[in-house]
């Protein structure tokens, strides 16, 4: 693989990433990548989980290598932090709060939206919201609260991403139809319960520890500052 992103399955294991959910969930799409039950749970086969996460990575990496924006969604609380975090340190977009309707399929509005925070934020930094009254400034500062709430991650997004980056397809499943409809490719990590179908490109892991969510997220992230170079 390019960029020297290496997968190893002892690594893997040791962050559980191969452990799936119970038996009785499993969406029967995903029945090709379990290799066996423990305590009732499903196991994850690592050599196929490899060569689908090798594949997703070899796919950003190309959109990196063009300059290509990936959003990042993760609103399962134990991912919040990991998911901006990574974010962050490869400078892209991020979703970590609930994913607002029609942030992909209504983007103009959204835009609007954003420019209005900005432009209050930047009031607020220039200090030209003292003019008002007591009052009217503490309700800039909840408004202000509430806006950086839900579209810090994203308010440097001037168009559409060129791919999306989902944790928890079940989860944030309205993000992954809105993708669709856009036409925006999706990387996901498909667990055992999720079809993987929704995803254009795969990723079959634990989605649920947060020992595995950061292996992922660590994959990714060093693929992007890889791929930069």
């Amino acid at each position: 693989m390019s960029n020297d992103v290496k997968l190893n399955i002892e690594e893997m294991i040791k962050a559980g990433v191969n452990f799936g959910h119970t038996v009785s969930k499993l969406h029967p799409k995903m029945k090709p990548f379990v290799s066996g039950v423990k305590n009732n749970v499903h196991l994850i086969d690592l050599e196929k989980s490899i060569k689908e996460f090798e594949s997703s990575l070899k796919f950003i990496a190309s959109l990196v290598k063009e300059n290509k924006t990936i959003l990042f969604v993760g609103t399962k609380i134990q991912a919040k932090e990991s998911v901006k975090k990574t974010a962050q340190d490869c400078n892209m977009p991020y979703v970590v709060e609930r994913w607002l309707g029609g942030t992909l399929t209504n983007f103009e509005t959204l835009t609007k939206r954003i420019d209005y925070f900005l432009d209050l934020e930047d009031k607020k930094a220039r200090n030209a919201l003292e003019k008002y009254t007591k009052k009217e400034r503490l309700n800039f500062d909840k408004e202000l609260e509430t806006l950086k709430i839900k579209f810090e991650g994203i308010k440097r997004l001037r168009k559409l991403p060129d791919a999306i980056f989902i944790l928890d397809l079940k989860k944030d499943l309205t993000a992954a139809k809105e993708a669709k409809k856009k036409g925006i490719k999706i990387i996901g990590v498909v667990d055992t319960n999720i079809n993987p179908d929704i995803a254009d490109y795969i990723i079959p892991a634990n989605d649920d520890a947060i020992s595995s969510i950061e292996y992922v997220l660590e994959s990714v992230k060093e693929t992007i500052l890889n791929s930069r170079v």
